[in-house]
C-alpha cells in the first residue's frame, strides 16, 4: 500500500522525466464523451463514417492532452502540480487497442514555483501522436498519494470476464450435460457456448419442449444430441450417470431449481462426491474492482461448520488459481475485524487463518476476520490500523453462512451492476448452477470458468497468464 511522492521545485532538475504506458481503450472514448459532451461520430466507438465497413473511431486529442496531465499531476512534477500552459501538436492518430507512451521532460526552470516541460504521446513503434511544451506551477511541498485514495467509478463494463472467456475458447471445448434447457434463456445461452467453442453440449429434458424452445428464440438444435427425458430428477439423474460414464465432463443447469440437480450431485451414493464438501463460488466481474471477486458459499452449504468452511475455503482458492490468480488473497467476513467470543462468525475466522499459517489450508493468503469493508478498501484498512498482506485487496471472499453470502452476491450483482458467473466445486466435476435470471453472458462466463476449473485439475496449472500484481495492488 505504499504511496507515490511528488517531486517538488526545489529538487527538480533539467532533464528529469517520467514516462507511463497506456492502452486505448472503448471505455476511455465512453467516459471522455460524457465528461466532455464531444458527441463528434469520429469518437464514437465503432462509427463507420464513411461507409467502407471498418471503424473510423480515433481518440479525441484533447483526451490525449489529458493523459499528458496526468503525468504532470501524478509522477513529474506529482500532487500539487498547476497548469499555467500547455500547447500541442497532434501527427498519427490513436486508435481503440493501440499502446501509447505518455512521456514529460523537464527543460527549463523559473523563478519559483515554475518549470517548464517538454511532453510528448507516441506510438509503439515511436511515431509521433502529439507533442508540446507545459508550464506548470510546480509544488513546493511534500505530497504522498495512493492511488487507492482516487473514488471509485461505476460504468456497465465486464473486460476481465472478456479476457477469460477469450483463454476458455482456446482450449478443447467441454463435453457437458445441460439439464432441461427448455426456456429461451437457457437454451440460447447454450447455443451460444458451443458456438464460441467452450462447450459440447448434452441436452436432456422433453425434446418437444427443447424443441419449441428454440423455435421460440429462433434457434435449431441441428446436430446437437437430445436426450429425451420426462421430468427434471431423471434429467438430473441423466446427467450424473453421463459423468460416471464419461461421456461428459461438466454439468450445466437449465430451466430446473438447483436443488433438483443438487440432490443427485450430492448424493453419498451414486453421486458426485469427490471427498471434500462441495460448495458454491459466485465469481463477480464487478465495475469498481480491478480483479475478478470470488465469493463462497452462497448457494449451498447454510450454516457450514468449520471443517466445511476449511473446504469452502480450500475450493474457493483453487477456483481462483484456475482463473489466474497465482496467490489469491482470501478474507474470511464477519462483522467485525477482530475476534469476538460472541461472534462465532470471528473465531472461525481466526482458526481458518491460522490453518493457512500452518498449511492445513494451501495456495493463498488467508486472513480474518475482516468485515467487508476493510476486506476490500484500502483506505478503510488503513484507518483501522490493520497490517495484512489481505486486508483492503482481498479477491476472494468467504462468508459466515448462505444467508450472507446470498444477499452479498445479489447486491453486488443488481445494486452494484457485477456480471456473476457460477461454478459447483469440489465434486468429481464442475457444475455451472447458473440462475435462471442469468442472460447470455453470464452463461458464457460460466462455461469458461468451469473449462479454466476442468483445465487446472487436470493438468495441474492455470491457463490463464497472471497479470502483473503491482498493477492490482492498493
Amino acid at each position: 500500500m505504499e504511496g507515490h511522492s511528488n517531486k517538488t521545485w526545489d529538487e527538480l532538475r533539467e532533464g528529469d522525466e517520467a514516462s507511463v504506458e497506456r492502452k486505448v481503450a472503448e471505455r476511455d472514448i465512453v467516459l471522455f464523451s460524457h465528461a466532455s459532451g464531444n458527441l463528434n461520430p469520429m469518437h464514437m466507438p465503432g462509427v463507420d463514417v464513411d461507409g467502407d465497413g471498418r471503424s473510423d473511431t480515433v481518440a479525441p486529442s484533447m483526451w490525449l492532452g489529458s493523459l499528458v496531465s496526468a503525468v504532470l499531476g501524478n509522477l513529474l512534477p506529482g500532487a500539487g502540480t498547476l497548469l499555467v500552459s500547455q500547447n500541442f501538436e497532434f501527427g498519427e492518430r490513436a486508435r481503440v487497442g493501440d499502446t501509447l507512451r505518455v512521456s514529460v521532460r523537464v527543460v527549463e526552470k523559473h523563478d519559483r514555483p515554475r518549470a517548464v516541460l517538454d511532453t510528448r504521446v507516441t506510438l509503439a513503434d515511436g511515431r509521433v501522436v502529439a507533442q508540446g511544451r507545459a508550464e506548470v506551477i510546480a509544488p513546493t511541498h511534500r505530497v504522498v498519494t495512493n492511488e487507492s485514495d482516487r473514488p471509485a467509478l461505476l460504468m456497465d463494463e465486464h473486460e476481465h470476464f472478456e479476457r477469460l472467456i477469450d483463454i476458455a475458447a482456446s482450449l478443447p471445448s467441454l463435453p457437458t450435460a445441460v439439464v432441461w434447457p427448455d426456456d429461451p434463456n437457457s437454451l440460447r445461452g447454450t447455443l451460444l457456448s458451443m458456438r464460441r467453442g467452450l462447450i459440447t453440449p448434452v441436452l436432456i429434458g422433453s425434446r418437444a419442449r427443447l424443441e419449441a424452445a428454440a423455435a421460440e428464440c429462433g434457434e435449431q438444435l441441428g446436430d446437437v444430441l437430445v436426450i429425451d427425458a420426462p421430468d427434471h430428477d431423471a434429467a438430473a439423474m441423466k446427467a450424473v450417470q453421463l459423468v460416471h460414464s464419461g461421456e461428459v465432463r461438466a454439468i450445466m443447469k437449465g430451466n430446473v431449481h438447483s436443488d433438483e440437480l443438487l440432490a443427485h450431485v450430492v448424493k453419498k451414493d451414486g453421486g458426485l462426491r469427490a471427498g471434500r464438501r462441495i460448495s458454491h463460488v459466485f465469481v463477480l466481474d464487478v465495475p469498481t474492482l480491478d480483479h475478478p471477486l470470488f465469493v463462497s458459499d452462497a448457494a449451498i452449504n447454510i450454516a457450514p461448520d468449520l471443517p466445511t468452511k476449511a473446504d469452502i475455503v480450500q475450493s474457493a482458492i483453487d477456483l481462483a488459481r484456475a482463473c489466474g490468480v497465482p496467490q489469491p488473497r482470501v478474507a474470511v467476513l464477519s462483522a467485525v475485524e477482530t475476534v469476538n467470543v460472541s461472534i462465532p462468525s470471528s473465531m472461525d475466522a481466526a482458526i481458518l487463518a491460522k490453518m493457512a499459517d500452518r498449511g492445513q489450508i494451501t495456495g493463498g493468503l488467508v486472513d480474518g476476520p475482516l468485515a467487508m469493508d476493510n476486506a476490500i478498501d484500502a483506505a478503510a484498512a488503513r484507518s483501522k490500523k490493520i497490517v495484512s498482506q489481505v486486508a483492503g485487496a482481498a479477491q476472494v471472499l468467504i462468508v459466515p453462512n448462505l444467508e450472507a453470502g446470498n444477499m452479498l452476491a445479489k447486491q453486488l450483482t443488481f445494486v452494484s451492476r457485477a456480471q456473476p458467473a457460477g461454478l459447483v466445486v469440489g465434486a468429481r466435476v464442475p457444475v455451472m448452477l447458473t440462475s435462471r435470471a442469468d442472460n447470455d453472458h453470464a452463461r458464457l462466463a460460466s462455461c469458461a470458468v468451469a473449462i479454466l476449473y476442468e483445465h487446472w485439475r487436470r493438468e495441474g496449472e492455470s491457463a490463464v497468464t497472471a497479470p502483473d500484481e503491482t498493477e492490482n495492488r492498493p
